[in-house]
């Protein structure tokens, strides 16, 4: 069953480069309005956080300052999760089915771990690697 495992590295790279392009759409759609069905208002915190949606999921796409990047959206993300999601509700909003914060969660713990391996291939960190020793 270890048909993929010698393509680990590869598949990783992959997950890192494909989360970077969705993250990036998101920040794309909130900084540029592409897409969008309302305008974010410049200077605004949804408007910052689209900046750093922008900006790390480029630097995820291209594996640049990966783990940083990485770090920060993760971060972003537990903020949009619990201040603009769950909201602190502990009706039926308390679960994220409902309050549509399931891919805030997603992304949250998806960069978590991309922060904890760093780049791998296919990147311009070519000094982070990730840790193949565990």
């Amino acid at each position: 069953m270890n048909l993929l495992s010698k393509h680990t590295d590869s598949i990783y790279a992959l997950l890192r480069i494909v989360s970077g392009v969705l993250f990036t759409f998101h920040g794309t759609q909130k900084i540029f309005g592409l897409l969008a069905s309302h305008e974010t208002a410049f200077g605004s915190q949804m408007w910052f956080g689209g900046l750093i949606e922008l900006v790390c999921g480029l630097c995820l796409i291209l594996g640049f300052q990966t783990r940083i990047a990485a770090f920060l959206s993760s971060g972003t993300m537990a903020i949009a999760y619990i201040q603009f999601h769950w909201a602190f509700r502990f009706d039926e909003n308390f679960f994220p089915i409902i309050n549509h914060g399931d891919a805030a969660i997603l992304y949250c713990f998806l960069f978590l771990f991309i922060a904890s391996k760093g780049a791998c291939k296919w990147c311009l960190d070519k000094t982070e690697s990730v840790d193949t020793t565990s």
